[in-house]
């Protein structure tokens, strides 16, 4: 293992519209050994400006978010957009989300049935959503709200760009990734209160209890206090959850950070336009 670097570690459930009834959740955590994180505190910002001067004020972390970090690149190419991630980016920000929801339809409408949707070469190992898609779940919306607002707060995104000095370490996470591997595909979450049924319940149970044991390959274990404990199960919504599990995904990181390429367990090989979810 390498050395880690300063500051808290920080896992984020985002959300591209943050309001008081569903606000970003970031867990904070540090490192015990390296086996062990512990999660100290959990923060709520019902805004998205609340959230960016939050980061930036913060002087060193390294940290695991749940959105996507880049485009896939055949869709980007077909757009005839900036191939270099940054300008990319920047072209993408200045986009009214109407305007993303039109090109990103007209996009898919010419393309043949099981094959609509562009992917990142992460997302079949991630098992994760396209990052162009704009519903259920509209991951192309938060990759919008959230990419200019981690570069506005300093941060730097290994293997993409960012400020190159920063202590400010974004890593593009993913909770489904940990959670299916400890639970396989139950459902363990959901904002509708009719769907927050025994079951899910039952389910938040056993990802928190699979954390707390280090049951899942990263090799990590997650250690809440038990009113913590308590209170990732009992949020219904997994919000806290979802943040508890890329706080967990950041640790793997930071004890990576000095692994080839741009560190931080990511390949050597990522696509610089499309970026990697961390521990993929």
């Amino acid at each position: 293992m390498t050395a880690v670097p300063t500051g808290p570690l920080l896992g984020c459930d985002f959300s591209s519209a943050p309001s008081v009834r569903k606000p970003i959740v970031v867990a904070v955590g540090h490192l015990h050994g390296d086996v062990e994180v512990r999660l100290d505190r959990l923060e709520s910002f019902v805004t998205l400006d609340a959230w960016q001067h939050w980061l930036a004020a913060q002087p060193a972390w390294v940290g695991a978010f749940d959105f996507p970090f880049g485009l896939p690149r055949e869709l980007v190419e077909t757009l005839g957009w900036p191939l270099d991630w940054e300008a990319c980016m920047r072209h993408y920000a200045g986009l009214p989300r109407a305007d993303v929801r039109a090109t990103f339809a007209r996009f898919c409408a010419a393309r043949p049935v099981g094959a609509k949707f562009a992917h990142r070469r992460t997302d079949g190992p991630a098992g994760a959503s396209p990052s162009m898609k704009w519903v259920n779940p509209p991951v192309a919306y938060m990759l919008h709200a959230g990419v200019p607002r981690l570069l506005a707060a300093g941060a730097r995104l290994p293997g993409l760009g960012g400020a190159p000095a920063s202590g400010r370490i974004a890593l593009e996470g993913y909770p489904g990734l940990l959670a299916r591997e400890l639970i396989g595909r139950r459902s363990y979450k959901s904002d509708d209160r009719a769907r927050q049924t025994p079951e899910r319940l039952e389910a938040r149970r056993a990802i928190v209890d699979g954390l707390q044991t280090g049951r899942s390959r990263l090799g990590l274990r997650l250690a809440p206090s038990p009113a913590q404990a308590q209170t990732l199960v009992a949020d219904a919504s997994g919000d806290r959850l979802d943040a508890a599990l890329c706080l967990v995904e950041a640790a793997w990181g930071a004890l990576r950070a000095a692994s080839p390429g741009p560190g931080f367990g990511l390949p050597p090989g990522l696509d610089p336009l499309e970026g990697w979810i961390v521990g993929a």
